[in-house]
């Protein structure tokens, strides 16, 4: 599983000019779903993204995460993130998992991501969607499961 977290001050998606999600501030999640990946993944990315301290404390110190801050989530899913651009000029995306894999775990992810008590948004599985933010920082991270989880 391959998550782009982004710290923002406000972010919204949209699919056929309808707002889908909002959020004040907190994170906004590009989430994609590898073909060898599980629910230990969707787990294990999950309680990062919930404990990573990426905030500014009083002391100016990246060193509080979203659930001290009151943040909440947009989780947006992307299978671009597991485009292949090492040969010729299209993204080979055969790495991504298959719609009818992936949405059940992006799914879970989301549900992993509530458990830990944040409140999330989502945008529309496999939809075009707008994606409108603000970047705090600009702070912008990778997240790689790489099996860990499992």
């Amino acid at each position: 599983m391959k998550v782009v977290v982004q710290r923002s001050k406000a972010a919204s998606v949209t699919v056929s000019g309808e707002i889908v999600g909002s959020i004040p501030g907190g994170l906004v999640l590009l989430v994609g779903v590898g073909e060898g990946d599980t629910e230990q993944d969707a787990r294990y990315i999950a309680e990062k993204v919930a404990g990573l301290r990426i905030f500014e404390d009083e002391h100016g110190k990246m060193n509080l995460s979203v659930l001290d801050t009151g943040g909440q989530v947009l989780s947006i899913s992307q299978f671009t993130l597991y485009g292949d651009c090492t040969k010729g000029k299209r993204p080979n995306f055969m790495a991504a998992a298959r719609p009818e894999k992936a949405e059940p775990l992006y799914e879970s992810f989301n549900e992993f991501l509530r458990q830990q008590g944040l409140h999330v948004e989502i945008g529309r599985f496999g939809e075009m969607m707008e994606v409108a933010l603000i970047n705090d920082g600009p702070v912008t991270l990778i997240l790689e499961s790489q099996g860990r989880g499992a």
